[in-house]
């Protein structure tokens, strides 16, 4: 992990991790340099390198700063915008009232450096608005936390989700941010930025195993697909929950929904390091697509309550992580399931030698 690399100010973030495998590099650009993104580089060499030109970088045109070097090992390269969070509630004709946008493009953010932990490798984007005049941020702020991994397992804070070497994770984190109206609900946009021949899927996976995020069924993934083969090149993964609390539980749950996967035909807000590394064919040469994650139930008392939201969502190259039945649940079937079978065909057995024993003492006639 490094931070800013090749800069020795602190006014900017730039966090580069770097993961090398056995014949290639994987690269994970992350940045809060105009709306807060990641950049995904998967290259077939073991020493490819982030370069960067901060003086083109911080300038207004920054098309070409951001680099891979040598530019011939990159297989795959994408980006993931997290562009806007809107709030709004409910009137009482059922119609969705909105409040002014909080575009994350016009946010002042803290330094990163004070809490990069190299050990744990994680960090910690914290935002508020560079103009706040409801005051909703006067004692709360927005945060994006990074955690890169170095091999597989789960994580232990709900919602668990299971991740390989090949992912990393970013948990959206709303603290003690005032709602500007009674039953608020918030909602993040996510933009994509993919290459030509390259096509957003989503999918849902329900499961009846729910022993790593109690009640939650259903898992949803958002996969980069290739128009030639449909083979994964990349995902964002989640669960369909957010909680309210800084250590979850169970009945600390916020009800998640995904509104619709669609293509972006509006211009991509500022981000200097998407901008920098795909140039100004972004929208045109590459693809932009969307999607909303709203985070709430019915009446959004849970936020209203507690000041507190966090979403947790996996990403990384190839194919999503999949789940299967854990040891518990699989005994818990054999059990259910083996059971009656095991009564059946006892009982079974007890009345075929009920009924041989019975008639054993008469002889057949003729």
């Amino acid at each position: 992990m490094q931070y800013n690399p090749g800069w020795n100010s602190s006014s900017v973030n730039l966090l580069h991790v770097r993961a090398v495998g056995p014949s290639d590099t994987l690269h994970y650009v992350w940045s809060s340099i105009g709306a807060p993104a990641v950049l995904l580089v998967a290259t077939d060499s073991r020493s490819s390198a982030l370069c960067i030109n901060w003086t083109q970088l911080l300038s207004p045109a920054p098309a070409g700063a951001v680099w891979i070097d040598p530019p011939s090992s990159v297989v795959y390269s994408a980006a993931i915008v997290f562009t806007k969070v809107f709030e709004y509630s409910e009137t009482k004709t059922l119609e969705e009232l909105f409040y002014p946008t909080y575009d994350l493009s016009d946010f002042s953010w803290d330094s990163i450096n004070q809490t990069l932990n190299h050990t744990a490798l994680t960090a910690e984007f914290k935002g508020i608005p560079a103009t706040d005049p409801s005051g909703s941020f006067s004692n709360g702020s927005l945060a994006f936390r990074v955690t890169a991994y170095e091999a597989g397992g789960r994580d232990g804070p709900l919602p668990s989700l299971l991740h390989t070497a090949n992912s990393s994770k970013a948990e959206f984190v709303l603290a003690g941010v005032a709602p500007r109206g009674n039953g608020s609900r918030f909602a993040l946009e996510v933009a994509t930025v993919e290459e030509t021949g390259v096509a957003q899927k989503l999918h849902s996976v329900r499961s009846i195993d729910d022993e790593y995020t109690p009640t939650i069924f259903e898992m949803l993934s958002l996969v980069a697909e290739s128009r030639n083969d449909s083979s994964p090149l990349s995902f964002l993964q989640w669960k369909a929950t957010a909680y309210g609390s800084q250590n979850p539980r169970r009945e600390d749950n916020i009800q998640c929904r995904s509104h619709g996967l669609q293509a972006a035909n509006w211009s991509l807000p500022v981000s200097s390091v998407v901008h920098a590394y795909f140039g100004e064919g972004v929208g045109n040469t590459y693809t932009v697509s969307a999607i909303n994650i709203s985070f709430g139930g019915e009446d959004g008392k849970v936020y209203q309550e507690k000041h507190y939201l966090s979403w947790s969502v996996l990403l990384g190259f190839g194919q999503p992580p999949k789940d299967t039945f854990s040891p518990l649940v699989i005994s818990i079937m054999a059990v259910a399931l083996g059971t009656p079978m095991v009564m059946l065909l006892v009982g079974s057995c007890m009345v075929l030698f009920a009924q041989r024993k019975r008639y054993s003492e008469y002889e057949p006639i003729n």
